[in-house]
């Protein structure tokens, strides 16, 4: 069986790769659906080359889903309270590895795809609002659904929305990193965890390992 936490992770990123083509001045919850099938159908129409090279998932999730997710604010947020301690100098390296961790993570993920359904909450309109919460459902026969929550923000200066955080069964994606990396930060400072994250960056895709885990 695919380990919870990854499954749950593969379940936001169904959602994460279908929205977002028109970012700017679009209803969020019109956009989180409106790439699902640009995204997917290219994942099939490429599928034997990711067999062959799965290192082609980085690829797809840096040009279909990085360029609507808002990186650079996830990763300050994970920092939390330790970002004044962290040396200014470090911060634009730290985002840059950031940003390849998440290609990464979600890359990996999706080597576990294989034909989930998702189904959105209704469309409602968006007037004032800076930040809201979409909510979705990963249903998958025989497994039981997943409730998913995507938590987006709209830029002050772009009016863009973008996704900055996903919350699977109750669980933070950003809440998650926050605590992982708290203890680090105190204990080791920032190149602690960047080399971490540059250690998973380094993990090869692997389709063969997911099949069999699955």
């Amino acid at each position: 069986m695919i380990k919870k936490c990854t499954f749950l992770l593969l379940s936001g990123v169904l959602i994460f790769c279908s929205g977002m083509t028109h970012a700017q001045n679009m209803n969020p919850y019109v956009m989180l659906e409106d790439v699902a099938t640009t995204t997917f159908s290219r994942i099939k129409k490429e599928r034997q080359l990711i067999e062959a090279d799965p290192e082609l998932l980085r690829k797809v999730m840096e040009e279909e889903l990085l360029p609507y997710v808002d990186y650079n604010f996830s990763a300050l947020k994970v920092l939390g309270k330790h970002y004044k301690k962290v040396p200014r100098e470090k911060i634009p390296e730290y985002i840059r590895v950031f940003r390849s961790y998440l290609i990464t993570t979600y890359a990996l993920a999706m080597a576990y795809y294989d034909g989930q359904d998702v189904e959105f909450q209704p469309v409602r309109e968006v007037t004032d609002e800076r930040t809201v919460t979409v909510r979705a459902v990963v249903k998958e026969p025989g497994r039981p659904d997943i409730n998913l929550a995507f938590k987006l923000r709209k830029n002050k200066k772009t009016n863009e929305w973008k996704a900055y955080d996903m919350v699977a069964e109750g669980i933070s994606l950003l809440s998650s990193k926050q605590s992982e990396f708290q203890s680090i930060l105190r204990k080791d400072g920032i190149q602690k965890v960047i080399d971490l994250m540059n250690n998973t960056i380094s993990r090869p895709i692997n389709i063969d390992s997911a099949k069999k885990e699955s």
